[in-house]
């Protein structure tokens, strides 16, 4: 898939090592997933430019799926083409695979679920300084004018207050700045594209070590026959040795529908599938999705994962002729093959084209307004984290086309407000490593809500 060998100083052992760091520090939603990559890839390591990490990250904004798990997909093969790109997605699954297997069979047998709550107590507080460091590094750079916080301030009013949804958001901004391109390129050429010298300054991977890029279509078809055997000769073989009735055949032919049409990110497919496993599948009882929505919440890894989840319950409900706990785990396996090996077809596929639209004026026009209002929907992310996290009952107004979030102030959670103090002073004001800010939270949070019973 890669025939021209990658040339930069980034070893693979390197960068190996990064996407394990990436992995295991992946909580927050993808606002703080885009964040530990933006600060890790961009900041720290110099690796790529902000412009090319915006411009990747914008692709995988518009794509179905978690955009948080494509951009490392994206990331790891500007690196080192499809090894890298394996390896930086699977990895980003890995850690929150198990962690969510080991929960659902805790779930399942013994419904220990306030272990969650134990053991994610203080990460899940301090995680909300990192996703609201993601609206600040991400944001400085995006937001370069009055135009590209206007439309930063548009997006988040419109998610947020009016729920608009989020292709609609993306559409709407594009077309701005693509007629904004065309009137005032000054104003709307925020991300630059090839030839831009600071953009490429000291950065790994500049365009003259982006050969491995290139499109042809000799690749474009061996991407694609590869990933679509991948995909469907699981759920066909399931299909013929089981039948389509039985649940593991089910699952795989409906998660690889929502694989597909989840654009938007994860809380956009949520109710549509919550609907489905309850009241169609009957795999999920009433309150269920919210138990698995909290261990995916608070696990690394996509918040999609919480197909997982759902997926084996629904086996572990409907296991013959298995015993429960192997058709759920079986479940688990195929719930997530399915819902991310779409993932690498539609970065494989498409990031090379993507690749070299990076010089259209035009479309830089259109990426820099689409990135403008991703700093919103980031924003939107943060708020509706921030006020989940601090408080433990949230009410929704709504009336006149708005949604307004409407926190009761008796149940604000003292300790959780304590815990993400804490992990701001620590990364804006200290400038503590990461790793450690999260390590402390989450031993403070052990503490607190397993020992002492509460939360």
């Amino acid at each position: 898939m890669s025939p021209v060998p990658v040339q930069h100083g980034v070893t693979f052992a390197a960068a190996l090592r990064v996407w394990i760091r990436v992995a295991l520090l992946s909580f927050g939603g993808p606002a703080g997933q885009i964040a530990v990559m933006h600060r890790i890839v961009v900041d720290e390591k110099r690796w790529v430019s902000e412009n090319r990490f915006l411009h990747a990250l914008n692709y995988c904004m518009l794509l179905p799926g978690p955009e948080a798990q494509q951009l490392a997909i994206y990331l790891g093969w500007l690196l080192h083409g499809w090894r890298g790109g394996l390896v930086a997605g699977a990895l980003f699954v890995l850690p929150g695979f198990v962690s969510i297997l080991i929960l659902s069979i805790l779930y399942a047998v013994h419904q220990q679920s306030d272990l969650v709550v134990a053991l994610f107590f203080g990460l899940k507080a301090a995680t909300l300084a990192v996703v609201v460091e993601a609206v600040f590094r991400i944001g400085k750079k995006a937001l370069g004018n009055r135009v590209m916080w206007l439309l930063a301030g548009l997006s988040f009013a419109g998610i947020f207050f009016f729920e608009v949804p989020f292709p609609l958001i993306v559409l709407a901004a594009g077309v701005v700045g693509l007629a904004g391109g065309r009137m005032r390129p000054d104003l709307f050429c925020v991300i630059r594209g090839h030839g831009s010298e600071e953009d490429d300054s000291g950065v790994a991977i500049g365009d003259a070590q982006a050969a491995h890029t290139r499109s042809s279509w000799g690749r474009a078809l061996r991407v694609t026959a590869i990933c679509l055997t991948l995909w469907f000769v699981p759920i066909a073989f399931l299909h013929a040795w089981l039948g389509p009735r039985h649940v593991l055949t089910i699952e795989s032919l409906f998660f690889s529908k929502a694989a597909v049409v989840t654009f938007g990110g994860a809380y956009a497919g949520l109710a549509y599938m919550a609907q489905q496993a309850v009241d169609v599948y009957q795999w999920l009882l009433p309150g269920e999705m919210l138990d698995g929505l909290g261990m995916a919440e608070t696990t690394p890894g996509p918040l999609i994962q919480v197909v997982q989840f759902v997926g084996f319950m629904g086996a572990y409900r409907h296991p013959a002729p298995f015993d429960p706990l192997v058709a759920a785990i079986v479940a688990s396996v195929l719930t997530t093959w399915v819902t991310f090996v779409p993932c690498f077809l539609w970065i494989f596929l498409g990031a090379p084209y993507i690749e070299q639209l990076r010089g259209n004026v035009l479309l830089s026009a259109g990426l820099s307004a689409i990135t403008a209002a991703i700093v919103g929907v980031i924003l939107n992310l943060s708020v509706w984290f921030a006020v989940h996290v601090v408080f433990g009952h949230v009410e929704e107004w709504r009336g006149f086309g708005l949604r307004v979030l409407l926190p009761d102030l008796t149940s604000a959670n003292l300790p959780s407000i304590l815990i993400a103090l804490g992990a701001f002073v620590a990364l804006f004001r200290l400038r503590w490593n990461m790793i450690l800010t999260l390590a402390l939270a989450a031993a403070v949070g052990i503490v607190y809500a397993y020992l002492l019973g509460a939360g």
